[in-house]
């Protein structure tokens, strides 16, 4: 039972990593938008992360379904069904020649992932903390009793 918080600690730092590719790569549009970055630029950094995050989450992802968390399986499968269903129809890197076409989409696709990763993040922690407690206090009934 000892292991139960290692795993949530490991849980949370892949998904602080998550979070950290996607504000990357929002950055990175926003900077684009702003002028501060060229498109070619733009490009090769977001296409040298974007398998790199695909890959996180589904390992993310897999590590839930492995270790019998059903409900955050389920909640973060929205997102790796779409990162599935970008990277299979070829349309996860970023062209230089239509970034400006899809600038607008792009930034929200990234802003809604970063949402969800902070709200995930958030219930990571709290996961984490309950963990811990019940690490330390013992069993859940016991838990109780200790602060009744």
């Amino acid at each position: 039972m000892a292991w139960v918080p290692i795993l949530w600690i490991i849980f949370s730092v892949i998904n602080l990593a998550l979070l950290g590719l996607n504000f990357y790569q929002f950055l990175g549009f926003s900077d684009l938008e702003a002028d501060y970055l060229n498109p070619y630029e733009l490009s090769s950094r977001i296409n040298s992360v974007i398998v790199l995050e695909y890959l996180l989450h589904g390992a993310f992802c897999i590590m839930f379904l492995v270790t019998g968390h059903w409900i955050m399986f389920l909640i973060s499968l929205p997102p790796a069904y779409y990162n599935l269903k970008q990277y299979l129809s070829k349309q996860h890197l970023v062209d230089v020649t239509e970034v400006f076409r899809v600038l607008n989409a792009e930034k929200k696709v990234r802003l809604i992932k970063l949402g969800f990763y902070i709200i995930f993040f958030g219930v990571v922690v709290t996961r984490l903390a309950l963990s811990v407690v019940f690490a330390v206090f013992g069993d859940e009934d016991e838990v109780v009793h200790w602060f009744a």
